[in-house]
């Protein structure tokens, strides 16, 4: 009996011809408008490209939507957020913020404290490089959100990991690098009760 020759896998689609989703085209429709804003095409172009938008495919489809419009910049390309307590303290947060793929915090002599609770961050991974120096860094990340510490050397100051390890789909993951320094150490926690009451309180002001 004569054997088979195994049949050919078969081959993956090229990526212009990989199917778009819907956040895909919500991209695309956001970048449109933008443009037509800043008078890059017309309303009546904005019209056609948005309906040609919501109709595309796959990637190749909406690529040609906005083929002749500069590509939005992404948190990639953008220079890490640098936040120096300085003499006096330094805070990020609460509010609605953009969350950059890399933040960078110096806890100086007056401390530094970036809170993520009511940010709208559609990152995987945010990496957050923290140098407690003398009163310390704290980062207050939502429920939800977990962070790997493993990158931070502890030094004197210490390092303190509240958080849980109960990560909610689509959620970042902070990673964590630096170091406690010689006094106030880094914190990464979830709200405290003070905190979460006034979340609650403010019900307009809460992360969508």
């Amino acid at each position: 009996m004569t054997a088979q020759p195994p049949e050919p896998s078969p081959r993956p689609a090229p990526p212009g011809e990989l199917r778009a989703s819907h956040d895909d085209r919500e991209a695309v429709v956001e970048q449109l408008r933008d443009a037509a804003a800043e008078g890059r095409i017309g309303p009546d172009e904005l019209d056609s490209r948005l309906e040609q938008a919501l109709k595309s495919r796959t990637y190749g489809e909406l690529a040609a939507v906005t083929a002749d419009l500069p590509r939005p910049p992404s948190p990639g390309d953008r220079p890490p957020l640098v936040v120096k307590g300085g003499m006096f303290g330094a805070s990020l947060g609460p509010g609605r913020w953009e969350v950059p793929r890399r933040v960078v915090a110096y806890g100086g002599v007056g401390g530094v404290k970036i809170d993520f609770t009511r940010v709208e961050c559609r990152l995987t991974e945010v990496a957050v490089e923290a140098h407690g120096e003398i009163s310390g860094v704290t980062l207050v990340i939502p429920d939800g959100w977990v962070a790997d510490v493993s990158g931070v050397e502890p030094g004197v100051g210490g390092l303190k990991d509240e958080t849980t390890s109960d990560r909610l789909p689509g959620t970042p993951l902070v990673r964590l690098t630096g170091s406690g320094g010689p006094g106030g150490g880094v914190v990464v926690r979830h709200p405290n009760h003070r905190e979460r009451r006034k979340l609650h309180s403010n019900p307009s002001q809460r992360k969508r």
